[in-house]
């Protein structure tokens, strides 16, 4: 996975959004984070060096003391709408909050990975990567059923989402189907 970018959260209080990429795909994974970890990802991205080492930086620098260094971080597990993540050192591995195991990733130039579960729960095409299957009429369909069936599944997907307590996912899926209904 790539880092896409980084975004503010209205609707979680100060939280951030980051977002995945995938290296050989389309599809995005938005996680909330804390604006201190959002903060740390993004100083590292740009290149910019405190005057005195954040936490993550401390941590790099107390790992590499040791002689270790990170091969790589997954975000392994989405359970309650909780994402988890472990770092690989060698063969050991230790559990992280995604957050702060991409604060390290960015500090070490390790890859980024992410499980399949948890891409087939959470992750989303944008609108304009779509599939044609998803995104226009299918070879044969009338465009009104076409429409109401994929209103039908984005409401499904909000549902889902808002259970999972993914308001980011939810928001974005809100105003596609606004965007929807407004045509229909």
């Amino acid at each position: 996975m790539d880092i896409l970018g980084l975004s503010t959260s209205p609707a979680s209080g100060g939280a951030y959004a980051l977002i995945l990429k995938e290296v050989s795909g389309n599809r995005r994974l938005p996680i909330i984070i804390g604006a201190f970890e959002a903060q740390s990802i993004a100083l590292e991205m740009e290149g910019i060096k405190p005057p005195r080492p954040l936490t993550h930086d401390l941590m790099k620098n107390i790992l590499e003391t040791l002689g270790s260094d990170l091969a790589e971080i997954t975000i392994s597990e989405l359970r309650d709408g909780t994402f988890y993540a472990k770092l690989s050192f060698d063969s050991r591995e230790i559990d992280a909050r995604p957050s702060d195991a991409i604060a390290l990733a960015v500090r070490f130039g390790a890859p980024i990975f992410v499980s399949e579960k948890v891409m087939e729960e959470a992750s989303f095409l944008p609108e304009e990567e779509q599939e044609p299957s998803e995104a226009n009429t299918m070879a044969g369909s009338k465009p009104k059923e076409t429409k109401l069936t994929r209103l039908e599944a984005l409401r499904a997907q909000l549902k889902d989402a808002v259970e999972r307590e993914d308001y980011e996912k939810a928001a974005k899926l809100r105003d596609e189907i606004r965007t929807l209904e407004q045509r229909h």
